[in-house]
């Protein structure tokens, strides 16, 4: 997260003010070099696993025993909670026992429709006889098939009560302890969560949208923690999400970050200060930001410059004039920035000195008088 410093070559100028000010101006320099830039953009976001799943209940009942704590390792299809299941196994014989009963109503019914369709040819049952005798044995073969739902539903509500663990992972939270009862009624009560791998996580980091146009897939991340305040940890941009977030007024956008945490050192929850990496240039023509935020003092004699709207990426900078008494307003082309340097793309070359602060001197301050050109570099 450190940029390349800039070898500026500084200089100290004098100037003077409109005749009678009784004050001098002294003038901060800096030229315009050739280097490297990087530009970056700043965010806050919050480590999670890659994939977190919450491992609920869908019975109610006690807890009777829990096979997982937290930070357990755990395998796909391990047990980690039960439930007591003792009224869910009595529901199971109930349905078996209705199932039988249904089953056995359709012999019954069998049997009564053989009867009528002996009856009917020799006029001893009516057609009606034995209509009504194919429906009730229909009815009574739907309601197997009802009962044998039921049974079915029954032994799936039994096997809730053993919890088991839908994924490989590590179990992060435990929110129920044994003995205490959980209510399904409504909503699925959770009782873990289970991150699926913490090697790998993700940063999620809400980016502003002023600078959010500039960042793209695969852009390198670095980020540090508070828990590690000395270790600088690096990440890829993975996504960056379109659903704006709109939080008093200020607009930003999730961007993922993928993170490589083989060595487990970085926990779920904790806040990452990330600096993506949007821009990279080398070689290139450069001034300090400073001389771009530069404004003249009062009383400070300018230089007529080219009068023009400036344009977007365009900026004032200003020169010394040959004789060191007035300001020359130049236009320059920018590029990308850091927090120290600026690209410059056009309006300045290499060398060109350009003033980044000016001081007030009081008059008889021992500074010599500006009588001549500035002083060689």
């Amino acid at each position: 997260m450190k940029t390349l410093s800039t070898l500026l070559v500084l200089s100290t100028l004098l100037c003077a003010c409109k005749p009678g000010s009784g004050q001098s101006i002294r003038f901060s320099t800096a030229n315009v070099v050739r280097g490297d830039l990087r530009a970056y953009v700043t965010a806050t976001g919050t480590l999670s696993a890659v994939v977190s799943v919450d491992v609920g209940s869908q019975v109610s009942g006690l807890i009777v025993a829990l096979n997982a704590d937290y930070n357990s390792p755990v395998k796909k299809g391990d047990l980690v909670a039960e439930i007591d299941d003792s009224i869910y196994e009595a529901k199971v014989k109930e349905a078996e026992g209705e199932l039988d009963s249904a089953r056995a109503m359709v012999k019954l019914k069998q049997q009564s429709l053989a009867r009528k369709q002996s009856l009917v040819p020799i006029r001893a049952a009516t057609q009606l006889d034995l209509d009504q005798a194919v429906a009730e044995l229909a009815q009574a073969e739907a309601s197997v098939k009802i009962k044998a739902a039921m049974l079915d539903r029954a032994r799936v509500d039994l096997g809730y009560c053993r919890i088991v663990a839908p994924v490989d992972g590590l179990v992060v939270s435990r929110k129920v302890d044994l003995g205490q009862t959980v209510a399904a009624a409504m909503t699925t009560p959770v009782l873990y969560t289970i991150a699926q791998d913490i090697k790998q996580m993700n940063i999620v980091a809400s980016v502003s949208e002023a600078d959010v146009g500039n960042v793209k897939m695969g852009q390198m991340v670095e980020f540090s923690v508070d828990a590690f305040p000395d270790d600088v940890f690096e990440g890829k941009v993975s996504q960056v999400r379109m659903a704006p977030k709109t939080k008093e007024n200020v607009v930003t956008y999730e961007t993922i970050i993928a993170v490589d945490n083989r060595e487990q050192k970085l926990f779920p929850g904790m806040t990452a200060d990330v600096t993506i990496l949007v821009s990279e240039r080398t070689r290139v023509l450069k001034m300090p930001n400073t001389a771009l935020r530069f404004t003249p003092p009062d009383g400070v004699s300018l230089l007529a410059g080219e009068a023009k709207k400036l344009r977007r990426r365009e900026q004032l900078a200003y020169v010394l004039s040959p004789d060191g008494k007035q300001l020359q307003p130049i236009v320059v082309t920018t590029g990308i920035t850091d927090s120290t340097d600026t690209e410059i793309l056009a309006g300045a070359d290499e060398q060109t000195r350009v003033v980044t602060s000016a001081t007030g001197l009081a008059k008889g301050s021992g500074f010599p008088p500006n009588d001549g050109p500035p002083p060689a570099l």
